[in-house]
């Protein structure tokens, strides 16, 4: 391997589909202009889409990459970035270099669900100076930062590993799955849930019984209320959808685990959305079609806009519990692809070559 900077340098970043790729092509320039700054030419990046796959006993194939890179005259350095959540000894690996290969793999999630552009091309520039050393120093340290750290195998290759810290990093892995799994595009997957939960939270504008309900509940056990619901339905779409996973090998029980920990989250996220879309849409009919004189008649007390907004927070609830109930009856709603998609992919490719 060359080690003088005039030879320039080959890269090929290749990202999985959806929020790798998305970051690969939103810091391509940036990663040019420090490719150009680090080296001389002939200076190439090409940037490709492509699904990095596992083997039937979850072990990384890099042979795409290897053929992949073969049709791109051999780069100097293959970037790998993945959505697969990857650990080594119980750490988050952010990075892998495989020197034998010219390949690095980079762990999408591992960097965060804030992931900074600084971030990503700090990390892609550290495993390209490692696949592709230049002579000047200043080259590789303008990129150290507190948290890279970098572990040299024992065997006595150039094979390293970048790992993050169990606990900040595994927190960081799960949040980074959960940016992944992009709750924003699977809230509309629970329309027929929004649909069952406004037919009943709609109750609680036309019945008075609720009006007086909210009134003599205490602000702490509406709120109480209001988590039980958003726990209960997120519970509910978990195992009606069988989206909770059990490890098959003890080896996969802390991966499983991330897994599931970024499916409870992503549901959390999405349920919360639906009760706050639902409580809006409560509270501003109640405030249409309940006359204050006829609240006040009703609940003896001022209807000031804090009784409407007890009356939506308690009907929402309500209508969050027949929501859920709803969804299981809506065969339009599919969320194993919420979390699934990628292990799915995978198992699919373990049945079809093994």
């Amino acid at each position: 391997m060359a080690d003088d900077p005039m030879t320039g340098v080959n890269v090929l970043l290749v990202a999985d589909p959806g929020l790798p790729t998305a970051r690969a092509r939103s810091i391509e320039d940036e990663l040019q202009q420090l490719l150009d700054e680090a080296f001389s030419p002939p200076i190439t990046l090409d940037v490709q889409t492509a699904m990095l796959r596992l083997r039937p006993d979850d072990s990384l194939d890099l042979s795409d990459a290897i053929d992949l890179a073969g049709e791109y005259s051999s780069p100097d350095a293959v970037l790998l970035l993945t959505e697969i959540p990857r650990l080594n000894d119980g750490h988050p690996l952010i990075a892998e270099i495989f020197p034998e290969e010219q390949i690095a793999v980079i762990s999408c999630p591992t960097l965060g669900a804030f992931t900074s552009k600084r971030r990503i091309l700090d990390t892609l520039m550290a495993c390209t100076l490692r696949l592709k050393p230049t002579s000047a120093p200043r080259d590789s340290s303008r990129f150290d930062r507190s948290w890279l750290h970098w572990a040299q195998s024992s065997d006595g290759t150039d094979h390293s590993t970048l790992r993050a810290h169990r606990v900040s990093g595994g927190a960081r892995t799960i949040l980074g799955m959960v940016a992944g799994n992009e709750p924003l595009k699977t809230a509309p997957r629970l329309s027929s849930a929004l649909a069952a939960a406004s037919a009943t939270g709609a109750f609680g504008i036309f019945y008075n019984s609720i009006w007086v309900m909210s009134t003599y509940l205490s602000t702490p056990r509406l709120l109480g209320v209001g988590a039980l619901a958003i726990v209960a339905m997120t519970a509910w779409l978990i195992m009606s959808n069988g989206l909770w996973d059990s490890p098959k090998r003890d080896n996969l029980a802390r991966v499983v685990l991330l897994y599931n920990l970024s499916t409870v989250v992503t549901l959390l996220l999405c349920v919360l959305a639906l009760y706050g879309a639902l409580v809006l849409l409560i509270l501003a009919g109640g405030m249409i079609v309940i006359a204050p004189e006829y609240m006040e008649s009703v609940i003896d007390e001022a209807p000031v806009f804090a009784r409407y907004l007890d009356v939506a927070w308690l009907s929402a609830a309500m209508g969050v519990v027949a929501g859920a109930l709803g969804s299981s009856f809506d065969q339009r709603t599919n969320l194993r692809t919420l979390t699934h998609g990628q292990r799915e992919r995978q198992r699919k490719y373990a049945e079809n070559d093994s």
